[in-house]
């Protein structure tokens, strides 16, 4: 069978196009809107979180330097976004440290879209906070509510807020997936105590609340798992008790001051190699040092090079430490001027030894 003419195959098409014009014209009313009840509870619920909470979310745009190349000049640019919180209506708002991470400046975005220049309060780059203010009415600064994050349980409901690609007030849904996981921060430092959920977190969402289903804070969305960089139902958050330990200490000192006991740590493996209880063995101990003071001794080398045995901290007021990583973390929840119970070992003998804090010098 021959096949048809380009020519036929054109004037099948116009008298096809001919007929579907023809059809067109007919009587075509709308459809009926088929009747719905009411929305679920749970519907119900992601709507009141996200009504509630949303205003006080805001979009950081992270500010980098750039060269004109003509006039030698140098103007901001936008180098990248976040996501970040109202903590008060003083204007301070809260963030991720890696979403201004070597930023010039940054600028909130409110949620009405008001755009306000950012002042840096303060950063802890250990736990991956940061805190900017901003100079707007409090009328517009909603202070997002707290929650607690120790009594959370796997399996109860979380929402995210953020602007995960540059998507403005964006809501993902899910669950907690895990407690008590342990992420690495900008300064290869443990963040323990991380949530684990399952509601998605993109690029965007970082610094954003992860919130419960009562509307309260639970957790700052931080990190994801993910091969490709964006949302594989794994995403972490830093728990709200501790940043809520953490903040009001950059908007008192605008850095965090870290307590100190006046030691150094030996280096790791030492107590393995030495064949020491686990813990934290001490090679030197600073003199005038609240462990001075509180007669804490250092391993040494003997006049005949053999060694001399010196203290183990095994725990700060009951918390066990076992490396350097341990101990800062254990020291964070004090302040100089504050005083803790050590266990320590030596030779064998162990014994509690109280302890005031002083200030670190770095």
């Amino acid at each position: 069978m021959p096949l048809p003419s380009p020519r036929s195959l054109l004037v099948s098409a116009v008298l096809l196009a001919g007929t579907l014009t023809a059809v067109a014209r007919t009587d075509a009313p709308p459809r009926p809107i088929a009747p719905r009840g009411p929305l679920t509870a749970e519907e119900q619920n992601n709507i009141a979180v996200f009504k509630g909470a949303s205003p006080s979310v805001v979009n950081i745009t992270a500010l980098g330097l750039e060269r004109d190349f003509f006039s030698a000049r140098t103007h901001q640019v936008p180098q990248g976004t976040g996501t970040g919180f109202v903590w008060d209506d003083r204007g301070h708002i809260v963030t991720n440290y890696h979403v201004i991470q070597g930023a010039n400046g940054a600028r909130v975005t409110l949620s009405d879209q008001s755009s306000h220049k950012a002042q840096l309060v303060g950063v802890f780059p250990d736990r991956d906070i940061a805190v900017l203010k901003i100079d707007a009415p409090r009328a517009k600064l909603p202070p997002i509510a707290i929650g607690t994050s120790k009594d959370l349980l796997v399996g109860q409901r979380v929402y995210a807020i953020g602007n995960p690609f540059g998507l403005d007030q964006t809501l993902t849904v899910g669950i907690v997936s895990a407690l008590d996981r342990e992420i690495e921060s900008v300064t290869r430092r443990s963040i323990r105590g991380a949530i684990q959920t399952d509601a998605a977190i993109n690029p965007g969402n970082s610094g954003g609340p992860l919130l419960d289903s009562a509307g309260r804070m639970i957790g700052v969305n931080t990190a994801i798992y993910s091969p490709s960089g964006a949302s594989a139902g794994i995403g972490f958050a830093i728990p709200v008790d501790e940043v809520n330990r953490i903040v009001p200490r950059l908007i008192r000192d605008g850095r965090m001051v870290r307590p100190s006991l006046g030691v150094t740590s030996g280096p790791e493996g030492m107590g393995r190699t030495l064949g020491l209880p686990k813990g934290l063995p001490l090679v030197r101990v600073a003199p005038g040092g609240p462990a001075a003071k509180a007669g804490l001794v250092p391993f040494q080398r003997g006049a005949e090079g053999g060694i001399v045995q010196g203290d183990v901290v095994q725990a700060v007021d009951g918390e066990e430490v076992s490396d350097l990583d341990d101990m800062l973390t254990a020291l964070e929840r004090f302040q100089p001027g504050d005083r803790v119970t050590l266990t320590v070992s030596r030779a064998g003998k162990v014994r509690k030894v109280d302890v005031t804090l002083a200030e670190l010098r770095e």
